[in-house]
């Protein structure tokens, strides 16, 4: 027999994750409507919204920005950027330090698009010195791609400096700041940042169903002619939000609607710097509760994000993984696995509609099915 779908008013499991993330009720409830996609009530919802993220990411359609909604999840966003942004002489540099880093490679590899790699380890951020040798060493690039947050291991990369780099010799940037936009200020201008894409189910706490792009309105018009894709096609739809202010193909129409009131709830909380001081506040809260248990933080604290943060296995025969993320999800916290290739790892996210107490239950959880497991925890007060 199929399971028994929960009651109403049962209370989800808390998401320690990068997302998906933990909502909040209102967010929930605004999808409890049918909108028509091309119902003129709807399109003037979808404007607003393109108008909203750019208030948000502190840049004017006057000053030349724009605001390109796209089905899919954030990776459909990036690769969306590869397909349509660069040109068929183009050669795109990837700097590297985690799993998306590289999934931009693999974008880039199945597109058949010249690129180059520059990797660092992990738990090093990328570097803009080395950036700067590369280019003068290879002018056929013409588009750098970095990511803002990795959530490999949680680690921020200094994307200003690296824009600087990248400004000083004239290429084109693209950021994928799909776990930092909304979280961390990011000022367009003094990053140069040409493309950044972002999520609707990260930290501005809508659900899943789209990804956006702001970019420079003048660099997404040089790409006419350009696109390897038809649905990936961000300039084409650009045109046709500009024609008749709907998508091209079928919109995520709940998740929009999630969305708008995700953005008002974002304005309530003072806007990003708002939501970046709670989520530092989670994260400091996390790591000073996990150390008391005797759980250590993967990365420098120098390089730690307050997005996600990995911790090391407890070193014991006892621990398990799996059986580990089994007992702490039935006491209704779910975390997420590592994804380092060199170090054994977990994480958890500070993100979402989460909040200190919400860090020190999981803390209590995790200690608790540590005991189970007979994994020795620490006492400290």
């Amino acid at each position: 027999m199929p399971t028994p779908t929960p009651l109403p008013t049962a209370k989800d499991s808390l998401l320690f994750t990068p997302g998906p993330l933990t909502t909040s009720l209102a967010v929930k409830q605004a999808m409890l409507h049918d909108a028509g996609s091309w119902h003129w009530e709807f399109n003037a919802k979808v404007k607003a919204i393109r108008e909203k993220l750019l208030a948000v990411a502190g840049v004017l359609r006057a000053d030349g920005y724009e605001t390109v909604l796209l089905q899919g999840s954030g990776t459909f966003g990036v690769e969306a950027v590869f397909l349509t942004g660069i040109p068929p002489e183009g050669k795109v540099a990837v700097l590297s330090n985690g799993a998306y880093g590289e999934r931009m490679v693999l974008m880039l590899q199945h597109a058949r698009i010249p690129h180059v790699v520059l990797r660092t380890d992990e738990d090093v951020p990328s570097d803009p010195a080395a950036l700067d040798a590369l280019l003068a060493s290879d002018p056929a690039i013409t588009h750098i791609a970095a990511v803002h947050c990795e959530t490999t291991t949680g680690i921020l990369n200094p994307i200003r400096e690296l824009g600087a780099v990248t400004r000083r010799h004239g290429r084109i940037y693209i950021v994928d700041a799909m776990s930092s936009f909304g979280a961390y200020p990011i000022d367009f201008q003094e990053c140069g940042i040409d493309y950044l894409i972002s999520s609707a189910n990260k930290c501005i706490e809508g659900v899943p169903g789209f990804s956006f792009v702001i970019c420079r309105r003048a660099v997404l018009l040089a790409t006419e002619g350009w696109a390897r894709s038809l649905s990936m096609n961000l300039l084409d739809q650009l045109k046709g939000f500009e024609k008749n202010g709907q998508f091209r193909y079928t919109p995520p129409t709940h998740a929009l609607l999630a969305f708008e009131q995700a953005l008002a709830e974002l304005d309530l909380e003072g806007g990003p710097r708002g939501r970046a001081a709670r989520y530092h506040s989670n994260h400091e809260t996390l790591v000073t509760a996990m150390r008391r248990i005797g759980l250590r933080p993967y990365l420098d604290p120098a390089h730690q994000s307050h997005i996600i943060t990995s911790f090391r296995y407890p070193e014991h025969p006892s621990y398990n993984w799996t059986d580990f993320y089994r007992r702490v999800a039935e006491k209704g916290f779910l975390l997420y696995p590592g994804k380092i290739s060199k170090a054994d790892t977990f994480r958890i996210g500070n993100i979402g509609r989460l909040f200190p107490a919400d860090m020190r239950a999981v803390v209590y959880a995790i200690r608790e099915a540590l005991v189970e497991m007979r994994v020795p925890v620490e006492t400290t007060p």
